[in-house]
Protein backbone atom coordinates (compact mmCIF):
# COMPACT_ATOMS: atom_id res chain seq x y z
CA UNK A 1 0.00 0.00 0.00
CA UNK A 2 1.30 3.60 -0.84
CA UNK A 3 1.24 6.08 1.93
CA UNK A 4 1.00 9.60 1.56
CA UNK A 5 1.50 12.45 4.43
CA UNK A 6 2.17 16.00 3.90
CA UNK A 7 5.05 17.88 6.57
CA UNK A 8 4.85 21.15 7.39
CA UNK A 9 6.59 23.14 10.00
CA UNK A 10 7.18 26.92 10.79
CA UNK A 11 10.74 27.43 8.77
CA UNK A 12 13.44 26.60 10.99
CA UNK A 13 15.64 23.46 11.83
CA UNK A 14 12.53 21.88 12.99
CA UNK A 15 11.07 21.32 10.06
CA UNK A 16 14.70 20.10 8.74
CA UNK A 17 14.73 17.85 11.20
CA UNK A 18 11.33 16.76 10.58
CA UNK A 19 11.15 15.92 6.69
CA UNK A 20 14.89 14.06 8.05
CA UNK A 21 13.88 11.66 10.01
CA UNK A 22 10.85 10.99 7.60
CA UNK A 23 13.72 10.01 5.36
CA UNK A 24 15.25 8.16 7.30
CA UNK A 25 12.18 5.97 8.56
CA UNK A 26 11.65 5.13 5.08
CA UNK A 27 9.88 7.66 3.12
CA UNK A 28 10.60 9.18 -0.17
CA UNK A 29 10.12 12.95 -0.88
CA UNK A 30 6.74 13.49 -3.22
CA UNK A 31 7.44 16.79 -5.68
CA UNK A 32 8.98 20.37 -4.74
CA UNK A 33 8.96 21.74 -0.95
CA UNK A 34 6.37 24.88 -0.62
CA UNK A 35 7.45 27.87 1.30
CA UNK A 36 4.81 30.62 2.62
CA UNK A 37 4.23 32.89 4.09
CA UNK A 38 1.70 32.52 7.33
CA UNK A 39 -0.05 35.47 8.05
CA UNK A 40 -2.38 34.80 10.56
CA UNK A 41 0.81 33.82 13.24
CA UNK A 42 3.51 36.36 10.86
CA UNK A 43 5.84 33.42 9.93
CA UNK A 44 7.29 31.43 7.21
CA UNK A 45 6.16 28.14 6.93
CA UNK A 46 7.31 25.25 4.80
CA UNK A 47 6.19 21.80 3.42
CA UNK A 48 6.88 18.70 1.78
CA UNK A 49 5.17 16.02 1.28
CA UNK A 50 6.11 12.62 1.48
CA UNK A 51 5.35 8.58 0.63
CA UNK A 52 6.20 5.27 1.46
CA UNK A 53 5.21 1.89 0.52
CA UNK A 54 4.66 -0.78 3.04
CA UNK A 55 2.71 -3.45 3.17
CA UNK A 56 -0.84 -4.18 4.63
CA UNK A 57 -4.37 -2.69 3.56
CA UNK A 58 -5.53 0.93 3.59
CA UNK A 59 -7.45 1.83 6.86
CA UNK A 60 -8.56 5.62 8.13
CA UNK A 61 -7.35 4.72 11.39
CA UNK A 62 -3.31 4.31 10.45
CA UNK A 63 -1.39 6.31 12.20
CA UNK A 64 0.69 7.55 9.28
CA UNK A 65 3.64 8.77 11.43
CA UNK A 66 4.04 6.04 12.86
CA UNK A 67 4.91 3.99 9.85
Amino acid sequence: MQLYRFLTADDTDAFCHKVTRALNNGWALHGSPTYAFDAANGVMRCGQAVTKEVPGTYSPDLKLGEQ
